[in-house]
């Protein structure tokens, strides 16, 4: 399934938030090590980057994926389709865990950290990231719930002893980027002048946003090309999350017996 809400690494105008969702990927590689596993792998783009670290690999993701030439090269990585929560794997199976932009898709939140946890070894480590909802242009109709810093770690502290709240921001670039999206975001909705988007159950904004979504990334690939194409990780750094940083990343560790 390709929406607008999956991103691509192949579509150019996913360009800005590729690159910002593979912050993410290189931040927790030096973090993770042993037996892995990413809840919602997407494409697979990521496991390239983590899974040399991991002794075994295991990705899992709602969609069918054919993972890149990368990872199905690599003998100790898998993959399995399926919906969570919850997991399908014995307590005490995992001493890392993955987990980047699922958690505001997933309807019983508390549920599926729990399920984390329960999977990884005392000691084990989650990281994960999710979008600011204090950086989010409308509502995102795909989007279950979107998190502040505090919401985030207070969920995550009901199981995990150790959380340290990061964030992920960007540089003048980047938020030239975002000042451009926020202008062109705000021609689209002026039109929604009964506030539909935050009134309509979610589920009946879905396509439509979706088609708004991708049109919209293309208009600014289209009149913002050198600004688009120049933009790449380096462009964005991790510091102690607060209300501008574009995603939070939170790392969390299970208790050790």
């Amino acid at each position: 399934m390709q929406t607008a809400e999956r991103i691509s690494s192949h579509d150019v105008s996913d360009h800005v938030i590729y690159q910002r969702h593979l912050v993410a990927y290189h931040a927790a590689a030096p973090l993770i090590g042993g037996s892995v596993l990413e809840v919602g792998c997407g494409e697979g783009y990521g496991i390239a980057i983590l899974a040399p670290h991991a002794t075994r690999y295991m990705a899992i993701d709602k969609y069918q994926t054919h993972l890149p030439a990368q990872a199905t090269n690599l003998p100790h990585v898998s993959f399995k389709q399926l919906s969570v929560p919850p997991l399908p794997f014995d307590d005490n199976s995992f001493d890392a865990a993955v987990s980047f932009q699922v958690i505001e898709h997933i309807e019983n939140d508390r549920m599926f950290v729990k399920e984390i946890y329960r999977v990884l070894k005392p000691g084990g480590l989650l990281v994960l990231s999710t979008p600011n909802i204090s950086m989010s242009l409308t509502r995102n109709p795909w989007h279950v719930r979107e998190y502040t810093p505090q919401q985030l770690q207070n969920l995550l502290s009901t199981f995990f002893e150790q959380v340290d709240m990061q964030g992920v921001f960007g540089n003048d670039k980047v938020m030239e980027y975002y000042q451009k999206n926020k202008a062109s975001v705000k021609r689209f909705t002026r039109f929604d002048v009964f506030n539909l988007q935050y009134r309509l159950p979610r589920q009946l904004l879905q396509i439509p946003y979706d088609i708004l979504n991708r049109l919209n990334r293309r208009l600014l690939l289209k009149s913002n090309q050198p600004l688009v194409s120049n933009i790449d990780q380096k462009d964005y750094h991790i510091a102690p999350a607060n209300a501008t940083c574009f995603d939070l990343f939170a790392i969390a560790r299970k208790k050790m017996l």
